[in-house]
């Protein structure tokens, strides 16, 4: 059984963060994002092979999963020639294929039981299976409407108040049959939510929910992309290795250099060669990328700050996102949800 995982887009909501870096390989604490969503697939016996469809910077995803024998599962790269939407995404990507496939949306993190997800599939005889997950404001998504015995009925884009019947959404994760892609033109941009997946209504096929209320998000705006660090942190999140710390949950590399005088509170993730000076703080829900150094009196709480950055003295950094080799001067202020590029400088006693 194959995967695609879709993670050609360009990452356009997280801008600035992925002018340089892909979203798939945008860190999660210190390891790139596409490895959550492989730890996932590789739960599923079934799967033998990731097939990752790619379009924006392709070779940078490669260079970190190489054909995927160190992270033991097997991938296969397609890069599509523009791109093609969805459904024409899969299509490219699977259109050789002849066992049902798994596909994931590439912004999706979650910890799904997906073995009983196929498992549904199957007893179904579906031709397509879609996982649904509840929201708290419908409102905003597109809803997905199912009957009594969890067959869908139908799609309701961006519904008003009085038209919302449900709050499932789509979950961006489905196990599909291969010979129902004869449906998708070639060559053309094509959305599997809104032309694909109605095409199985309209022909009366078997197409049916798999309701999950457990944890899932879409990290693909910095609002999420933050919360994912902290939900981590809080334990909401259980898939890796930092929920098992006890609290409050303080993570420090080994070669990292505490000084005397810093303070360090938890929740909080410092990563390799990290140097805190006399008089920093690192405060709770604070990622430090390797090589950071925070200099004396400096303040970072509430934020990520990618590799290689430096925080200069009596700076604060609250509330905000820092790509890679960033440099904030001295008695420099970020906050309120700022989001840096990578190689941002703010000279001394900015405010951003």
């Amino acid at each position: 059984m194959k995967a695609i995982l879709l993670a050609g887009g360009k990452g356009t909501r997280l801008r600035p963060l992925t002018v340089h870096t892909p979203k798939p390989i945008v860190p999660i604490f210190s390891r790139p994002f596409l490895h959550y969503q492989l730890d996932l697939l590789k739960q599923v016996p079934d799967i033998d092979e990731v097939i990752l469809s790619l379009n924006y910077q392709p070779r940078r995803i490669e260079e970190v999963f190489g054909d995927g024998s160190e992270v033991g599962i097997k991938i296969r790269y397609v890069v599509e020639p523009f791109p093609l939407g969805t459904a024409g995404a899969v299509k490219y990507a699977g259109d050789k294929l002849t066992e049902s496939v798994v596909v994931f949306n590439g912004d999706v993190l979650t910890q799904l039981d997906l073995a009983s997800v196929i498992a549904l599939h199957r007893e179904r005889a579906a031709r397509a299976t879609i996982v649904l997950t509840p929201v708290e404001n419908p409102s905003a998504y597109g809803l997905v409407e199912t009957d009594n015995h969890g067959n869908i009925r139908r799609f309701l884009e961006k519904p008003k108040p009085e038209e919302i019947t449900t709050n499932h959404i789509n979950a961006g994760i489905y196990v599909l049959e291969p010979d129902t892609f004869d449906r998708i033109p070639s060559d053309v941009s094509w959305s599997i939510e809104r032309s694909f997946f109605p095409s199985l209504i309209e022909r009366g096929e078997t197409f049916v929910a798999y309701l999950y209320d457990g944890y899932w998000i879409d990290i693909g705006t910095p609002e999420k992309y933050t919360q994912v660090h902290r939900d981590i942190m809080d334990g909401r999140f259980t898939a890796v290795p930092f929920a098992d710390l006890p609290e409050p949950r303080v993570s420090i590399a080994p070669d990292a250099r505490i000084e005397a005088g810093a303070r360090i509170e938890g929740p909080c993730f410092i990563d390799e060669g990290v140097l805190v000076k006399p008089g920093a703080r690192v405060g709770p829900y604070s990622v430090i990328g390797r090589q950071t150094q925070i200099d004396e009196e400096a303040t970072v709480e509430r934020a990520i700050v990618w590799p290689n950055c430096r925080i200069s003295d009596h700076a604060s950094v609250q509330d905000a996102v820092l790509g890679r080799n960033c440099h904030v001067g001295r008695s420099v202020s970020v906050n309120g949800g700022a989001v840096l590029g990578d190689k941002t400088t703010l000279t001394d006693f900015s405010r951003a």
